[in-house]
């Protein structure tokens, strides 16, 4: 240790803290100081280095809070081991932990959903494709070739309270993202377009509004989600074109926005000519209130998919715009990817048609539903927001917690989850609270002792003082 400090900091611009942090982060980026190696007492660096000990306490709090240093009580402050990658993307996650070979290792980053059936009528399904019609593989697809699966769509919608639709409203996506993206491009105009967000919403609308070089601004939320006085305030100060909400089931928090709340967004949004895109992806179970776009056919888009009830593998959605508005949205598609692909439509309309597939949603529901109880049953204690068809659960932290070291210190038992700053926008205040999601993938067992091993960690909080 004593080979990396001089016997005082070299001048340079900026805080001294900063420059303490730099100094060991490089020493341990080159090996100077190996893992388990103990730095100097606060005091005695600081009169070393002839700083204050805050400056030199306020280096290690950064360098802890980023996982590079390790405070244990009574002992010191230590070069930490190296920790799994925290990464931004779910597929790195997932592939992460796909690697690892131990059974300690449990996903609930985002949900997976248990094999109900679903794998072999795939397999089945795709046999049929592979006995089309040849001249399905041999074409462009066509508007009028996709006209038998958005029926199936439309079917397959049936029950939903989204208002009057036929088969030439629904459009065809990659998934629910995709179908985001194209409301977005259909309705973003002018060179820096407002969208507005829940303050913690889910980060794929803050991404698609950025590929549309769009101003996203959070709205403040309460216990129903968008907090009504929040949004006319906003909307007074910009001239926001579109709102993105998830009044079923909001992600990451799980909150059901009732009736009369939505009756208040669908006033504002006709008060000040807003569009309303309803993401409908987390919903397992029945709606419980008449979607946006049955309550303001005029501005009411719904997207939604596959991926959260049957399969995410698939990739495909659905996207349904305003009645006036759908040949504009199935113009949008057209001219950015064509359409899906003729064999996966095809293979879509097999699996919604199928009289199998109701039955096989309702045992995933009903298995998603077995994790949700042994989430509840060993996390009950704690402040949990929670339903049983719902395939997540929201967790505020218990004092002593906050969420990004809960999330780093879970990780370290091999348990993967999401901090409510990956919901937060960049500029945007996030509660200490995490996202855990269901992994139907490991068996009860396995997930019971995730579910034990994160109670363990809220049961004993860091004692760490600041100095």
């Amino acid at each position: 240790m004593d080979t990396i400090w001089p016997e005082s900091l070299p001048k340079s611009k900026g805080p001294k803290y900063t420059l303490v942090a730099d100094t060991i982060r490089k020493a341990i980026e080159n090996k100077t100081l190996e893992v388990g190696g103990k730095l100097p007492p606060v005091r005695e660096l600081a009169y070393r280095l002839q700083i204050t000990p805050g400056t030199v306490a306020r280096a290690y709090t950064i360098l802890t809070d980023e996982g590079l240093l390790q405070a244990e009580v009574g002992r010191g402050t230590f070069v930490a081991p190296p920790k799994s990658p925290i990464l931004d993307d779910v597929w790195s996650r997932q592939l992460h932990l796909a690697e690892a070979r131990d059974d300690n290792h449990v996903s609930l980053f985002s949900p997976r959903l248990p094999d109900m059936g679903q794998v072999r009528l795939i397999r089945e399904c795709l046999e049929k494709v592979a006995k089309c019609d040849p001249w399905l593989l041999m074409n462009y697809p066509t508007r009028d070739a996709y006209r038998p699966m958005r029926q199936a769509v439309v079917d397959w919608l049936s029950d939903l309270p989204l208002g009057p639709i036929t088969q030439d409203d629904i459009v065809l996506t990659h998934g629910g993202q995709n179908g985001l993206c194209l409301v977005f491009q259909t309705i973003l105009q002018g060179p820096k377009p407002v969208v507005l967000v829940e303050d913690l919403s889910y980060a794929g609308f803050r991404r698609a509004g950025e590929l549309m070089r769009a101003e996203v601004i959070g709205i403040k939320m309460d216990k129903w989600g968008v907090d009504p006085s929040a949004l006319e305030h906003i909307l007074r100060q910009t001239s926001a074109q579109a709102i993105c909400v998830s009044p079923e089931v909001q992600n990451p928090t799980g909150l059901h926005t009732p009736l009369e709340r939505r009756k208040e967004i669908v006033a504002l949004a006709r008060k000040y000519d807003l569009q309303i895109i309803e993401d409908d992806c987390y919903r397992m179970g029945d709606a419980r209130a008449p979607s946006y776009r049955a309550l303001a056919p005029e501005r009411g888009w719904h997207v939604s998919s596959i991926s959260k009830i049957l399969t995410p593998a698939l990739r495909v959605g659905f996207a349904i715009a305003p009645r006036d508005r759908s040949v504009d949205l199935r113009r949008s598609a057209e001219y950015g990817y064509f359409g899906l692909a003729q064999p996966l439509a095809e293979l879509t309309r097999l699996l919604l048609s199928d009289p199998r597939t109701q039955q096989i949603i309702r045992d995933v529901r009903k298995r998603m539903g077995e994790y949700v109880r042994v989430t509840v049953n060993a996390l009950g204690g704690f402040d949990l927001n929670w339903a049983p068809d719902v395939p997540f659960v929201w967790l505020s932290l218990p004092s002593g917690w906050r969420a990004a070291a809960f999330s780093r210190a879970a990780e370290r038992e091999g348990i993967q989850l999401r901090s409510a700053d990956e919901f937060a926008l960049r500029d945007g205040r996030a509660p200490n609270a995490v996202r855990i999601a269901m992994n139907g993938h490991v068996t009860l067992e396995q997930f019971e002792d995730a579910m034990l091993r994160l109670r363990a960690l809220l049961d004993n909080p860091p004692e760490q003082i600041s100095v």
